[in-house]
């Protein structure tokens, strides 16, 4: 298989966000083996664990005589992707199909990795939208760590569907961006289920989101502050401290009970100081809403001064003008292929922020933030890819891939189970009809963890949750 360099940072953060993961699940293996005996032990960080399991599939699919954009970077020509029980098995021109597989001829047609969107309210906000579904903003003061997006998840979205029948796998939904410090995302896969544990990722690390610039200092101008920039980063500031205070009373408390100290008091745990001590930990993942260069690398000076990494950026309209910046501190940037000017801070966006970043060997992504967006992803990275090469920056369109796959595996900390076509990772794949960097391009077939989950030709696939019944044409699922 080919490979393609993606940038020494962007390999950092892939190995980062592994080793992350990695430890995550070690934990929660140790909470398990502890049998509920928790006298001792400081807390159980995953009180609401993922129930995921994938659906029945073949045991061998091969999709043979396709074009491959692999999420690596690579373009393969009538190229064949094997699936054994729910994972890539091999991927590659001349595969033999084992006895009994599910063979399907995709020729004249592309074959990609489920897509992943960094960024999205899915669940959170609602469709339809009104004051009684809109659970994404908890905005009562400016840092509000305790709460957890997945807490506010309506499993009945009808988004959720649409997003799959774009081709969209993974999700990371994020709370909204009213606050400095807005709580907790979570990743989840794209499958029905009627609890939010049976769609989480697993072992997927949470996410922290934070916001930047114009949100807080709109919303809490008024309402006791910050109304400014320095009130924001003060803001975040206080907040980190009283995190590390917290921090270093349960770092002294766990050595304490380890050298066999008698009448250790435990410290009393306080949820917003658990997820930024998480933060400081680096068990969870910063995703900063920030759009203006200055503040991102305010931010990332913040980050240094407190001992943490930042994931990603997102938004970032102006991650051209630091692309070396991000490209040096292994900082992904997810960002829109032509949405700016709708504020101030937006105002300098451009057409080439994504392909700039890029090529400046910074782990570039393009994400939604919107319910139908989503639904499109791949015409936006095409967008994206477009504007590059009109500018002279010419990417591949196996490299304009890794835009909504890989590099966005390795943003949210996945990337060592998803985003690529490798062996040994899920089967999240994606047929379409045509070229997915085409505008009239749509799914034929969308498959997670190697069971297919939509087929355009076959009715019976389109998912339509109970809030949908009765509101669609009399049999027009039948």
């Amino acid at each position: 298989m080919k490979e393609v360099n993606v940038g020494s940072a962007s390999k950092s953060i892939l190995r980062k966000a592994a080793s992350m993961t990695a430890a995550i699940s070690m934990f929660a293996f140790a909470v398990g083996a502890a049998d509920g005996d928790m006298s001792k032990d400081a807390f159980n960080k995953d009180p609401y664990p993922s129930t995921y399991e994938p659906r029945p599939s073949a045991e061998y699919t091969l999709i043979q005589n396709a074009t491959v954009l692999t999420g690596t970077g690579a373009q393969l020509n009538n190229a064949s992707v094997l699936i054994e029980k729910g994972k890539i098995k091999a991927v590659g021109q001349d595969l033999e199909a084992p006895a009994g597989a599910v063979i399907i001829d995709a020729s004249g047609k592309w074959v990609t990795p489920g897509i992943i969107d960094v960024h999205s309210h899915l669940g959170a906000w609602g469709n339809p939208s009104g004051a009684l579904l809109y659970d994404g903003n908890e905005m009562v003061r400016p840092v509000t760590a305790d709460v957890w997006v997945e807490h506010s998840l309506w499993m009945q979205e009808p988004g959720y569907a649409r997003a799959l029948e774009g081709g969209v796998t993974t999700l990371q939904i994020l709370p909204g961006s009213g606050n400095l410090i807005g709580g907790r995302g979570v990743t989840l896969k794209n499958v029905y289920s009627t609890t939010r544990e049976g769609m989480k990722f697993p072992g997927a690390p949470y996410s922290l989101k934070m916001a930047c610039g114009e949100n807080p200092k709109r919303f809490y101008g008024t309402r006791g502050g910050p109304a400014t920039r320095m009130g924001n980063q003060a803001g975040y500031r206080k907040a980190w401290i009283k995190a590390q205070s917290y921090r270093e009373s349960w770092d002294k408390y766990e050595a304490d009970v380890a050298a066999g100290k008698e009448d250790v008091k435990k410290p009393t745990r306080d949820l917003e100081l658990d997820t930024l001590a998480g933060v400081l930990s680096g068990e969870i993942l910063v995703h900063n809403h920030c759009y203006r260069a200055d503040e991102m690398a305010t931010m990332v000076n913040m980050s240094k001064e407190f001992g943490y990494k930042i994931s990603t950026f997102h938004h970032a309209v102006e991650a051209y003008k630091i692309r070396d910046l991000l490209a040096d501190e292994g900082i992904c940037s997810a960002m829109w292929a032509d949405w700016w000017g709708f504020k101030m801070e937006a105002f300098d966006g451009i057409e080439e922020n994504v392909p700039m970043v890029a090529k400046a060997g910074a782990c570039a992504i393009v994400h939604s933030d919107d319910d139908l967006g989503v639904q499109r992803l791949n015409q936006e990275a095409a967008k994206a890819w477009a504007d590059g090469k009109r500018a002279g920056i010419d990417f591949s369109k196996g490299e304009a891939m890794t835009w909504i796959t890989l590099n966005a595996a390795k943003a949210i900390g996945v990337a060592d189970q998803t985003g690529s076509l490798e062996e040994g990772k899920m089967a999240d794949v994606v047929i379409w009809n045509g070229d997915p960097f085409n505008s009239y391009t749509l799914t034929d077939k969308v498959y997670i963890d190697g069971a297919l989950m939509f087929d355009r030709s076959n009715p019976g696939t389109l998912r339509q949750g109970d809030f949908e019944t009765g509101y669609v044409t009399k049999g027009a699922h039948q």
